[in-house]
């Protein structure tokens, strides 16, 4: 990080320094995930729940070519609100930090940052993969990749039901990466508490996944965890009610030739029109729930 133009906050530069818990998170969420304002009201909910169970939130983004390790409330605000704001993933982060331009990190990004800081536990709303129709598009997410590189446990409501779940695991599977349903055999996808599909990995209990964390890297095995953590049963929208609106936004989204970065964003904004909204209350109770689990993970990496 020294050889880098970064900025790391008073308060996780403190936890860093003292081995206190940090959970990163993840920036595309306030720029290409919601709307405003419920995108920085997002931000600091989420911020909230890691610091109610124990831990320290990091926020990453790039400003200006800077990489900043956790983000104060007005930073948050000014890049809710910002303009041609970057999606950045392994391949254009250098050149965002490069050009000094503004960009928000998705998962692969988030994950570089976070192991560049020295924080081993990340909390997002769910992961990109393998989209429908990648046989011929050859559309995959670098979360993949990232997950099967670099050592940090990523918590998050399962795969985003838009892709294509089944072959979604095969190459994660490929990767070498631990899939672990949390607290139940079914692998959840998204809004969904069940994809249809039984995770190859369960466990119960946050102590159980740190540990297996730490043999991970005893055992000197590149990559990181991901820790299917299904939506409250409470918030959760059905598998048989959301997929329909799935469907739809896919069909659109072809029929309008929107592709590669432009697809996730359309599609949620889609799903949330054609849900009246109810997608983007999941999508909110998910997350937060997700960073629960991943501030006691890293309570117990602490531990």
């Amino acid at each position: 990080m020294m050889n880098l133009p970064h900025s790391i906050s008073r308060d996780v530069r403190n936890a860093l320094a003292t081995g206190a818990p940090v959970v990163a998170l993840e920036s595309t969420i306030i720029t290409h995930g919601m709307p405003y304002p419920q995108n920085v009201d997002t931000a600091r909910l989420v911020e909230d729940e890691v610091r109610a169970a124990g831990a320290v939130p990091a926020t990453i983004a790039i400003i200006d070519g800077v990489l900043h390790i956790g983000l104060s409330d007005a930073l948050i605000e000014n890049l809710a609100q910002a303009e041609n704001v970057m999606k950045v993933s392994r391949a254009d982060m250098p050149v965002c930090m490069a050009l000094g331009r503004t960009g928000a990190t998705t998962v692969a990004a988030t994950m570089i940052a976070a192991h560049l800081a020295g924080i081993s536990v990340f909390a997002t709303g769910g992961i990109g993969g393998v989209h429908r129709g990648a046989s011929e598009t050859f559309d995959i997410s670098a979360d993949l990749l990232e997950l099967g590189q670099t050592p940090v446990t990523v918590v998050a409501a399962g795969p985003k039901a838009i892709l294509d779940i089944p072959k979604t695991l095969e190459v994660l599977e490929t990767y070498g990466v631990p899939v672990i349903a949390y607290g139940q055999d079914a692998l959840p996808a998204f809004w969904s508490r069940d994809a249809g599909i039984t995770a190859p990995l369960r466990l119960d209990h946050a102590s159980d996944i740190a540990a297996a964390a730490i043999m991970r890297a005893q055992m000197g095995l590149t990559g990181g965890q991901l820790i299917a953590n299904p939506i409250p049963q409470e918030d959760e929208i059905p598998r048989s009610v959301i997929m329909p609106h799935v469907e739809q936004a896919l069909t659109e989204a072809a029929q309008r030739g929107i592709a590669a970065k432009a697809v996730t964003p359309f599609l949620l904004q889609r799903i949330f029109e054609l849900t009246e909204g109810a997608s983007l209350v999941a999508n909110i109770a998910l997350v937060r729930n997700n960073a629960r689990l991943a501030a006691q993970i890293a309570t117990a990496l602490c531990d």
